[in-house]
């Protein structure tokens, strides 16, 4: 048995439980501008240190931050991922998971990783559809559901232009014709381009945006391993954000070496397009720190030769210094293997104290001992740049016994000023208001 194949099957006869090594420092440590790298901690055996996925007890709900309070926009969802609100205030949710990936699972690795995610609550069949959800006399609960959009593929990004609703599949940026307070789209999509998936598809989820001026949309493409294990010949047009024009579906490479980008937002003060960026794992449960940043056209942010700049990760063959030499560091980290999937800035936000910055959903770490993220946060910005530290907006995602009751995943405002969450282990998407 291959030294690869033997460590994964240790972790698994651990019971997927905490194994390797533990922090060294404190999340706060990996935060801000300003990181602490220490070195890399590469054990035999990987830290997996799973949260169980338990769902919310009757009545439980997450805590909220001082002069908010949280309850239920809709619940009994299905793995509840992204959402989207409409101009008329309708919201869109993808109740979406993993597409089929076999080529991902090959091996004694990609079987306990299959584990790994079942037990962390996604192991689920993807529902592969859009919900859209209704509050119509604004009380702050949904009161009518309807299927907006099914049988995708895995759909996660979603945004409007005029009257064209962009929805990312995980292998295709589609177009549908929208009419203003539609419940549901029965036509038939229109292909814009076509997005890397495929049986391997390592990081499946696609998100869109689209430019101020509706001429561009901005496309996320996770990287197809953690570290090039796959080979760089599977990262084809992948670890990216892509820029495709809204009227030919012609597109280019707007930055790469970004991990696994997945949230995007435009500051409203300077204007700059911003995404939130999973970075690698194990090597250790202090590295490596996932971040927000700017993005900047033209752009390399080092991945998968090099970390926060120019660190080197030299579990990658064969090296690139020429690229190393040309990767800048990200503006702002955010924690080590906390898993930051939603970001949306705080443009239209009500909730007292969260008026200029960007609220963060955390899906919470399995590499990390102990664990972090399993939070929504807020880092406040200035003049269009992040200033000090993180505040908590939403806690209480994990129980006594350190299992997860929820995982916090998009956020976004809606047009009353509050915060939407979207929870895939709860499956509800919680409404984070103001205390009146």
């Amino acid at each position: 048995m291959r030294k690869p194949q033997l460590v994964f099957v240790i972790a698994l006869a651990g019971g997927l439980a905490a194994c390797g090594e533990t922090s060294s420092l404190q999340v706060s440590d990996g935060t801000g501008p300003s990181p602490k790298l220490p070195e890399p901690n590469k054990t035999l055996i990987p830290t997996v240190n799973i949260a169980p996925a338990i769902g919310w007890p009757a009545g439980a709900k997450p805590t909220a931050a001082a002069g908010t309070q949280v309850a239920a926009f809709a619940e009994n969802l299905d793995h509840p991922r992204w959402l989207y609100v409409l101009p008329n205030g309708d919201v869109l949710v993808a109740e979406t998971n993993a597409p089929p990936k076999p080529d991902d699972s090959k091996g004694i690795r990609g079987w306990v990783m299959k584990k790994v995610m079942g037990r962390a609550g996604a192991g689920v069949p993807s529902a592969n559809r859009i919900t859209l959800l209704r509050d119509q006399d604004r009380d702050g609960v949904a009161e009518t559901r309807t299927v907006f959009l099914e049988n995708l593929n895995s759909p996660f990004g979603m945004t409007l232009v005029g009257n064209d609703l962009y929805v990312a599949d995980t292998d295709r940026l589609l177009r549908f014709n929208y009419e203003t307070g539609a419940t549901s789209i029965k036509s038939e999509p229109i292909k814009v381009v076509d997005l890397p998936g495929g049986t391997l598809n390592h990081h499946w989820t696609k998100n869109v945006i689209a430019s101020k001026d509706g001429s561009k949309l901005y496309v996320t493409v996770g990287s197809n391993s953690n570290v090039g294990e796959n080979g760089l010949d599977q990262e084809e047009g992948r670890a990216a954000i892509w820029e495709v024009d809204r009227a030919t579906g012609n597109h280019r490479i707007f930055a790469s070496g970004l991990r696994n980008p997945n949230g995007m937002s435009w500051e409203p003060t300077s204007g700059a397009l911003w995404t939130a960026v999973n970075e690698r794992d194990e090597i250790g449960s202090d590295l490596v720190p996932d971040y927000i940043t700017s993005v900047k056209d033209g752009a390399f942010y080092g991945w998968p030769f090099s970390y926060y700049g120019q660190h080197v990760d030299v579990r990658v063959e064969p090296q690139n210094p020429d690229l190393v030499a040309k990767a800048i560091a990200p503006d702002y980290a955010v924690g080590p293997h906390t898993a930051s999937l939603g970001l949306t800035f705080a443009e239209g936000s009500k909730l007292p104290s969260f008026t200029s910055g960007a609220f963060i959903g955390q899906h919470g770490s399995w590499n990390r001992k102990p664990y972090s993220g399993y939070k929504v946060i807020f880092v406040p910005f200035t003049a269009g740049k992040p200033t000090g530290q993180p505040v908590d907006v939403l806690t209480g995602f994990l129980d006594k016994d350190e299992k997860a009751m929820g995982r916090p995943v998009g956020v976004v405002i809606d047009q009353q000023g509050s915060l939407l969450v979207a929870d895939d282990v709860g499956n509800k998407v919680w409404r984070v208001s103001a205390v009146k």
